[in-house]
């Protein structure tokens, strides 16, 4: 099943089991359906219930696969289960970069932790790590080799210490499944359906998963949208869903264009959002139908820095709050989660309540626990009677009260509580006769997935996490050249075009209101040298005071940064940064970048930060294509400016010599 952002995959993925167990295909209790956050788990959950399918599994891959491996350890392993790794594994690969004397600071433990986690989900042992990188010429945080070392090492002490990561739960579950035939024949008898929702985002070590669990057979729908494939970072690819029909000949497909989430004017704009990619795959060209009425048209503003944009964003928020949208309806949204402190500054500043998204979670939280256990005690008396007046009785013991506080931490601890007391208004709604054990049983398995109720406030988030979720409105905030895309994905069209679903992504989040803004400088003052995100151009309207702001910039009578080639004004990034055209050919020296390269590993390593922050790729190659002699030659590569010039210019200037010599 193709299908596009608001189209309704969720709706069509419950009523499709419903169907297949209503027809006599399979038992409920013989459906497993699985996503990739617990929240997606949890929202197919409450979508089967009223369809008198509560019966069916619906997890994510990892939960399934716990689960799985918890029940066949004892007769796979023998011994004593290991147990899971508690918070991160950063603590180990800490560990193992100390034995290697690599960095161990937090930002570099973090980046090595990732490597080795995409490894594991790509099916990279780590002696094959080395050769993958270097044919996919993988942007790594250390040299291959060091790298492979650290990933043996992580293993070992991990294994030593009898412990099991999350990547862990997928290997040995299929591993199971592969080389214990009782344990394969147990499994597919007790479930024979399959659903995945979200298939582009399926890594190596799942889509091997899931053929252990298929064993041979074919009953199983897949959905997904290769045009919001944004994880290939941790080895997500869509090819699984563009070659489904290939290894499945008889396979239905069935394309969802129809979108019932947002406004034609919302639609509109995410189709020539993705309409600009480049080298789309013919399985990937849905094309969003808008079904709702008509909206207010995207808003598109320009500001002088981030300050002022945040003010603004929190302005405009003030006004829907006043015309009646529900603060927890309204998002702002953001490349990197470092984005955020300046709208939470803003959005204190006019006393409108926010949650970070990524915060502390809604179960841990002092007062919800006080009132799950209230709810709890309450619930093993048996009371009968309506289950929200219990609930709200209950939960008037721990502080709900009739009307909310004026503000501040009471205020946030009393949503808390009312959206307790909203949960149980859907569960009273969903399910005839709900008890108050029933609740708590329902509270317990939220906690469990990691799936909160609503709670009113304005969500701020970034991109990646926006993804599943919806809005009335939403702020699109700091799309900027080197924030929106990403800095360091410049010069890399896979990469770019990454950037550009996850924009697409950030904009079928909405369902009416829709802001695009960015700002010219980060702080008040200072120097207004951003340049608004290339996916912006051809998207904001003629006549807009944005759009003759660019046209102005365009024309301005300044000098202009032109093709070392064919002598045209260069506009991209990319270009400006190569200075020359991207339809002009290349005249790289392989050997010098080989070099730069190797001069950056060993530099980042010094500096204990990751490689990119030394230089980017795209600033290596321009000067392994330009060769510069000297620091004039030097500056006037784009991405090297005075700071840069004085710390690494001598460095740079004797790698190129010495390239030249030989």
């Amino acid at each position: 099943m193709l299908a596009g952002a608001g189209t309704g995959k969720t709706r069509t993925i419950t009523h499709r089991i419903a169907y297949l167990v209503n027809t006599g295909h399979v038992a409920a209790g013989q459906v497993l359906a699985v996503t990739f956050t617990a929240r997606a788990a949890g929202e197919l959950r409450s979508r089967l219930r009223p369809l008198g399918v509560d019966a069916a599994q619906a997890r994510t891959f990892h939960a399934a696969a716990l689960r799985q491996l918890r029940y066949f350890w004892p007769r796979v392993v023998g011994d004593r289960q290991w147990d899971l790794i508690e918070g991160n594994k950063l603590r180990l690969v800490g560990q193992a970069a100390h034995r290697l004397g690599l960095p161990t600071e937090f930002e570099v433990l973090r980046d090595l932790a990732s490597e080795i986690e995409w490894a594991k989900a790509s099916l990279i042992s780590p002696d094959d790590y080395p050769a993958t990188v270097a044919r996919l010429s993988r942007d790594i945080p250390e040299s291959a080799e060091r790298l492979a070392e650290l990933y043996r090492g992580y293993e070992r002490i991990k294994n030593e210490a009898q412990l099991l990561d999350f990547d862990d739960l997928l290997l040995h579950t299929t591993a199971a499944l592969e080389e214990h035939r009782g344990v394969a024949e147990e499994f597919r008898d007790r479930y024979r359906c399959f659903v995945v929702d979200e298939y582009q985002d399926v890594t190596p070590s799942q889509q091997r998963l899931l053929d252990a669990w298929l064993g041979g057979r074919d009953d199983l729908t897949v959905v997904g949208d290769a045009n919001q494939t944004i994880y290939s970072f941790g080895g997500a690819s869509p090819r699984p869903l563009l070659d489904f029909t290939r290894r499945f000949p008889h396979a239905t497909v069935v394309r969802l264009e129809r979108d019932y989430r947002s406004t034609p004017q919302v639609v509109e704009l995410a189709n020539k959002v993705i309409g600009a990619a480049r080298g789309r795959p013919a399985g990937s060209r849905l094309s969003l139908i808008g079904q709702r009425a008509d909206g207010p048209p995207p808003r598109f503003a320009e500001y002088d820095d981030e300050v002022a944009e945040a003010n603004a964003a929190a302005g405009r928020i003030r006004e829907l709050l006043d015309t009646g949208v529900a603060a927890s309806e309204i998002a702002v949204l953001y490349r990197i989660n470092a984005q955020s402190e300046v709208y939470e500054q803003a959005l204190s500043e006019a006393e409108i309540p926010y949650l970070v998204k990524g915060g502390e979670r809604f179960f841990a939280r002092r007062e919800v626990r006080q009132a799950v256990a209230a709810l709890r005690t309450a619930a093993a008396g048996d009371p009968g009677g309506d289950l929200v007046i219990l609930v709200r009785k209950v939960l008037a013991t721990v502080g709900l009260t009739e009307q909310p506080p004026p503000g501040g931490a009471a205020k946030e601890r009393w949503d808390a509580l009312l959206a307790l007391v909203e949960l149980a208004e859907e569960l009273a709604t969903a399910v005839e006769g709900a008890t108050l054990a029933k609740y708590v049983s329902e509270l317990d398995q939220r906690a469990a997935a990691q799936h909160p109720p609503t709670v009113e406030g304005v969500t701020l988030a970034s991109l990646h996490a926006a993804k599943g979720l919806e809005w009335d409105a939403v702020f699109l905030v700091g799309l900027a050249e080197g924030t929106m895309p990403i800095l360091h994905a410049d010069g890399d069209d896979e990469a770019i075009e990454e950037e550009r679903r996850l924009f697409y992504v950030g904009v079928t989040r909405a369902r009416e209101y829709l802001s695009l803004s960015w700002a010219l400088s980060r702080n008040p003052g200072g120097r207004r040298n951003r340049r608004r995100s290339r996916f912006l151009y051809g998207l904001v309207p003629e006549g807009h005071p944005a759009a003759r702001v660019a046209r102005a910039k365009a024309t301005s009578t300044g000098p202009k940064v032109r093709c070392r080639v064919c002598g045209c004004a260069l506009i991209a990034t990319m270009d400006i940064k190569l200075g020359r055209c991207g339809k002009c050919p290349a005249d790289v020296d392989e050997d010098l970048l080989t070099r730069l390269k190797e001069w950056r590993v060993e530099r980042a390593r010094e500096l204990k930060v990751p490689a990119f922050v030394v230089f980017t790729d795209a600033t290596l190659v321009a000067i392994a294509e330009q060769r510069p002699t000297d620091d004039s030659a030097l500056v006037s590569i784009s991405g090297i400016g005075a700071t840069k010039l004085d710390r690494f210019g001598a460095e740079i200037l004797a790698v190129v010599k010495a390239s030249d010599a030989e």
